[in-house]
């Protein structure tokens, strides 16, 4: 048997993505700050976009210019709804005892380093005492907490390790109590004793049965210690006042965050109204310079290469944003038509919804459709929610209706609120109690529904 080579010419094909249609995948999947982002980056690396100045265009200058000791101060500052006595010198005995003071304007909150070095300050100490009092500080988690070994930070700073646990307790007497606490005990333990007249029972509590508390074993608990279980409740819901993050009450967090939204829904005449939230996105348009310079010649090949290459990108990425806001604009078109019941009265009105559902509708594949709501947010008369918010299981109900997790969720709730907290209802219970409002589900599903929203079981919510 003899083996040849043979050439063969055959035709398939192959999904290939291009670098232009990736480019459209990733805008359509981007926020509102993402895309801003963005498009700030494209600006810097592509000398054919500008930010377009509509704003500008219709503007004249004006005629002639008024001398400054002529303009009409007092129309101008009327005019813009400005109280001009605010401007003027103490106007016909005016009393400004009506303003409020500076002391009412906030300032920039401090970060809890901040707070307690500044605490340390004021306290007599020794040059050495201070340095390890704010190592330890320096040391603290965001929550307040010390969760760094001693031995191992007496070793990184070379001293006793006597002198570090009195560095601690000098640490432990700044406020807030609690703060450089080593674990939850000590920490609920250090507001319990920065009371006046802290209850004896709490103070047992959580120096013995901490875990049994947070499993909800009262009755053990009242049988050990010898008292009634509705002492032992009174107790607990003392304690649950007490902070169990001490660092939380200190502002100057550098992570913060703001949510933009991405689609904007208000009620015009009676008529659910969107409008896509383009402000933040500034209004790309490319060079009219460039433009008449490839089209009128350049002798340098590489140079018009190059600026060929980035006018059809420009043009392709404006094509990508254009069809990026048509294709949000129909899909929250669409689902703001089929929750419209839900923005009139509420989360029990959210109707069962799926990507499937949408995409048929818009005539959209399911991947964009999931593309377009992933990590974009809609403003409504009901507040804001992520669009991914809208789409949810259900059920059919006996009637007809359809109900979404999020309303079950609602319903359930409801229920709980309303039981009896010395007879709890049991996850059978709230079952039976659903099937009479014609909603059929598990107890399962129950339970399920019930840890999402960290209730806990009727045996923890029940009250003596």
């Amino acid at each position: 048997m003899r083996l040849d080579y043979e050439l063969k010419i055959e035709q398939s094909q192959k999904l290939i993505i291009t670098p232009e249609l990736k480019l459209a995948i990733n805008i359509l999947q981007y926020s509102a700050m993402e895309l801003q982002d963005f498009i700030q980056e494209e600006l810097l690396s592509n000398p054919v976009l500008e930010i377009g100045d509509s704003d500008m265009d219709g503007e004249e200058e004006p005629s002639e210019k008024l001398p400054e000791d002529d303009f009409p101060w007092e129309e101008y500052f009327r005019d813009m709804d400005l109280d001009m006595a605010g401007y003027m010198p103490n106007p016909a005995g005016r009393d400004w005892s009506e303003f409020p003071t500076v002391d009412n304007y906030a300032g920039s909150p401090s970060t809890m380093m901040e707070e307690l070095l500044g605490q340390l300050r004021l306290i007599d100490l020794s040059p050495r005492q201070y340095g390890i009092a704010a190592y330890l500080i320096g040391n603290l988690e965001p929550d307040g907490y010390l969760r760094s070994d001693l031995d191992e930070l007496a070793d990184a700073l070379g001293v006793p390790v006597e002198e570090m646990e009195m560095g601690l307790r000098i640490v432990q007497e700044l406020e807030p109590p609690g703060i450089a606490s080593r674990n939850l005990r000590e920490c609920l333990l250090l507001q319990l004793q920065a009371l006046d007249n802290p209850p004896p029972l709490a103070v047992k509590i959580v120096e013995q049965y901490l875990s049994s508390t947070a499993d909800g074993r009262y009755r053990q608990i009242a049988a050990r210690l010898g008292c009634d279980i509705t002492e032992v409740q009174d107790a607990v819901d003392f304690i649950r006042t007490l902070n169990p993050k001490p660092g939380s009450s200190f502002g100057g967090a550098p992570d913060t965050r703001y949510i933009v939204p991405d689609i904007i829904v208000e009620k015009v005449d009676g008529k659910y109204v969107i409008v896509m939230n383009d402000q933040l996105a500034p209004q790309l348009t490319i060079s009219p310079f460039y433009q008449r310079l490839i089209h009128s010649g350049i002798a340098d090949e590489n140079l018009s290469n190059f600026i060929k290459s980035k006018l059809e990108k420009a043009a392709w990425l404006l094509r990508s944003i254009e069809q990026r806001r048509l294709t949000l604009y129909r899909v929250a078109q669409k689902i703001v038509e089929i929750q419209q019941p839900f923005l009139e009265h509420g989360i029990k009105q959210l109707k069962p919804l799926t990507l499937k559902d949408v995409a048929r509708a818009v005539d959209l594949h399911e991947s964009t459709v999931s593309r377009a709501t992933a990590n974009k947010y809609i403003q409504t008369p009901r507040g804001l929610f992520p669009l991914k918010f809208f789409f949810s299981s259900g059920l059919t109900g006996v009637g007809g209706e359809d109900y979404s997790s999020h309303s079950i969720k609602s319903y359930l709730r409801e229920l709980i609120e309303q039981e009896d907290p010395q007879n709890p209802f049991s996850d059978q219970q709230l079952t039976e109690l659903l099937e009479e409002k014609g909603i059929f589900i598990s107890r399962r599903t129950i339970a399920k529904y019930r840890e999402e929203m960290s209730i806990p079981a009727s045996y923890r919510r029940r009250r003596h």
